[in-house]
């Protein structure tokens, strides 16, 4: 199970991770730690020795009821960053967070790798033409609803039936745009009340028979530290108990704020595999 990056393929038989970079003020986590480009080639370098495969660029932060920015906006704070990354460390895999086709292309064009879309193309009907353009890996995200109202209410009769079904009908639209690699991401924390992450978690594997690589992003997230009754901050441990998981369930990708750490949880997790 492979994928093409920039014309290296990606061997996803053995689980990689992808260590998370939000060049925003306001991500859950840590929106604003990183905003002078020193910082960012620090904490890049760092998730980079600790065993990244990719590194995910995020410029708009889809956390609950986070603010709406123009594309004008996420460009400005996007593209420099990327183009700072190419020049600093040549060999780097790059993903990019984003729903929006123009910036994808222009994000690509400045040397990223993959686009990471948390809409699953539902904000975009530009994106699926637009990744078969380009040709590159594509993560293909279900999201209940946007970013601004997703937590507002979310129902489901059968999550993973509606979940799989979303997944198939996206998938039927990518393969006829001739898009080659789709990984799936079944959106935790997207469009979920904390009982439906936990199935989702329980049931990755049922995924799998879809036939196409999973990406997993529980990273210090809600579905965590509100059932820990603690915080983003403290919930590293709860993260590695999740992802480790994940693992058992048959993801391929660890999206993560700890790169050390899942590259532990994958070493352990291969140990017993």
């Amino acid at each position: 199970m492979t994928i093409n990056c920039k014309g290296k393929l990606v061997d996803l038989s053995t689980p990689k991770v992808m260590g998370i970079l939000n060049v925003t003020p306001d991500s859950f986590f840590d929106g604003g730690n990183y905003s002078s480009d020193k910082e960012i080639l620090t904490q890049t370098e760092k998730m980079l020795l600790e065993g990244a495969t990719f590194i995910d660029i995020g410029a708009y932060s889809s956390r609950p009821n986070a603010a709406h920015i123009s594309e004008e906006e996420e460009l400005k704070r996007l593209i420099p960053i990327v183009e700072l990354l190419v020049n600093n460390f040549p060999s780097i895999l790059i993903s990019v967070d984003t729903f929006r086709s123009e910036i994808a292309r222009k994000s690509i064009v400045s040397g990223a790798c993959m686009i990471n879309d948390i809409s699953g193309g539902t904000l975009d009907n530009k994106m699926f033409k637009t990744i078969g353009e380009l040709q590159v890996p594509y993560v293909l995200m279900h999201i209940n609803g946007t970013p601004q109202d997703m937590q507002n209410n979310p129902t489901y009769t059968d999550i993973l039936i509606e979940v799989a079904h979303y997944f198939s009908e996206k998938i039927t639209a990518l393969r006829k745009e001739k898009v080659n690699d789709i990984i799936l991401d079944v959106g935790f924390g997207f469009g979920k009340t904390v009982e439906h992450n936990y199935t989702l978690l329980k049931n990755l594997s049922y995924f799998k028979s879809i036939g196409v690589p999973l990406l997993t992003g529980v990273s210090r997230k809600s579905m965590l530290y509100k059932l820990l009754n603690t915080s983003a901050i403290e919930a590293l441990n709860a993260t590695t108990a999740a992802n480790t998981i994940a693992l058992m369930n048959g993801t391929n990708i660890l999206r993560v704020h700890d790169v050390k750490e899942a590259m532990e949880a994958v070493k352990i997790y291969q140990q017993i595999g």
